[in-house]
């Protein structure tokens, strides 16, 4: 679900900036997109309510990233007993003009899988980076 969505607290709406903010950090360059889903009601079937979900567009094609976009979806688990809600794992991909080119579950084994994928040196520092923003939506 849009990030813009999500914020629906003073502490979810932080927590969603902090990650855009770890983002731009790692890649300064990136413009981050709080509503990377169109509000159409074919799209709204599709999207994940348990999820926040951010886009981050790069200035061009980069060879890097081997994309021109990034959408970021953070997937969360409710306890049905004591209702807390954790972070259970995070999705990453990127986009060109084709369409995906790459992704990166932390789901399974933090590989990653497509048709191009990202240079080492990227591929790395979103590792990190999806491994900082998952502690920080788990956070106490």
């Amino acid at each position: 679900m849009n990030a813009a969505e999500q914020a629906k607290s003073l502490e979810a709406a932080s927590k969603i900036a902090s990650v855009v903010n770890l983002f731009k950090s790692e890649f300064p360059d990136a413009r981050a997109d709080l509503k990377p889903w169109a509000n159409d009601p074919d799209t709204r079937e599709l999207v994940d309510p348990d999820s926040i979900d951010i886009g981050f567009h790069l200035p061009g094609f980069s060879r890097l990233f081997q994309s021109r976009s990034i959408l970021l979806q953070i997937r969360f688990h409710e306890d049905a007993l004591s209702g807390d809600r954790r972070a259970i794992g995070a999705e990453v991909a990127g986009f060109n003009h084709r369409g995906k080119q790459w992704w990166l579950s932390t789901v399974h084994e933090w590989t990653f899988e497509g048709e191009t994928t990202p240079a080492e040196e990227v591929a790395d520092r979103l590792k990190v980076f999806l491994q900082q923003a998952l502690a920080l939506f788990n956070q106490e």
